[in-house]
């Protein structure tokens, strides 16, 4: 094997993100601060969303607007055994994969029937249907959310409520959903998947079924989702409809694209520019003008509108670009 073939800049890019995502409780505690982590884990979390939806979207050409349902159904599938007291992890975890793998199949062997537009607005009338089940619940606190007081039990010396922990739990995730959406992709089955999204007529002519590949891969990616607001239930120890708004399968949408959708470490990429965005623009905007960090809407939008009108391909496609230089 050639070295010096594996030494791009998107491999260099791609390791160093992975090392210091990997190194970060211990960089927070030697530089104290912990707040840090807790971006961090935020990162790694919504980065396991937006892979899933990337199933889809990049490699799938289906643009979901309601994949944070998918988020929330997670989440609640923590927060509500835990109302009742059930604070197995090992009821949590896959109780949230089943039930959004559930939502996933019955939703996409509707939505799947469409196209274009029409699969876009189906997506997201499914998403804000589940929205509000939950803000009419209000056994679960409805529009003000349902508080989680403990964490997900798992096995004995794995304690979820440790920062650290938690984070590294999140972060082995995260690596084990991009290798299996890796071999998910370059499998016969992935082959078929990315062929329906350049010619689905051609595929079918060839005698793939590719509704029920589609519908396969759709379940899987809400699955995933779903996984990802179980993580993401423990995290904030606060759950509540506004997780799985509209706006919310907006901004994975943005991430994907942003980072390179069709690349498997685009959404990891883009997941850190638009919360590290989002973290620091009103802290630098504060330096020219005490105040001024309120308006940090306006450059944030500007910023990533232009990343996505004029970086073809996200962040992904241009370290691919500077690679073939």
């Amino acid at each position: 094997m050639n070295l010096s073939a594996l030494i791009t800049p998107k491999n260099l890019v791609t390791a160093a993100v992975l090392i210091v995502l990997g190194l970060m409780p211990v960089l927070t505690t030697v530089f104290d601060q912990p707040f840090y982590l807790d971006i961090a884990t935020r990162i790694v979390i919504l980065a396991v969303a937006a892979a899933s939806l990337n199933l889809i979207l990049g490699f799938g050409g289906m643009i979901s607007f309601g994949h944070a349902a998918f988020v929330g159904i997670g989440a609640y599938a923590v927060g509500i055994p835990i109302y009742y007291e059930y604070y197995s992890g090992f009821l949590h975890f896959p109780l949230a994969i089943a039930v959004s793998a559930l939502f996933a199949l019955v939703t996409g062997a509707i939505s799947l029937r469409t196209k274009g537009v029409h699969f876009i607005m189906i997506t997201m009338a499914f998403s804000q249907m589940i929205f509000f089940l939950f803000l009419s619940l209000e056994e679960y606190g409805g529009d003000d959310g349902l508080l989680i007081w403990s964490d997900s039990e798992l096995f004995d010396g794995l304690a979820l409520d440790d920062p650290s922990t938690f984070y590294y739990v999140c972060f082995v995730s995260l690596v084990g959903v991009l290798l299996l959406l890796h071999r998910i992709v370059n499998s016969r089955f992935g082959r078929v998947i990315r062929g329906a999204k350049s010619n689905e007529k051609r595929m079918s002519a060839l005698g793939y079924p590719t509704y029920r590949y589609r519908l396969v891969a759709y379940v899987i990616s809400g699955a995933l989702c779903g996984y990802a607001g179980a993580l993401m239930g423990n995290f904030t120890n606060f759950i509540s409809p506004d997780m799985m708004g509209w706006g919310r399968s907006g901004e994975l949408i943005f991430m994907v694209v942003l980072g390179g959708s069709g690349s498997i470490i685009g959404p990891v990429y883009g997941v850190l520019s638009f919360l590290l965005l989002e973290e620091f623009i009103p802290d630098v905007m504060d330096l020219f003008a005490d105040g001024a960090g309120v308006y940090w809407h306006l450059p944030f939008g500007i910023i990533l509108l232009l990343v996505v009108l004029f970086v073809r391909g996200g962040i992904s496609g241009f370290l691919n670009r500077l690679t073939k230089r």
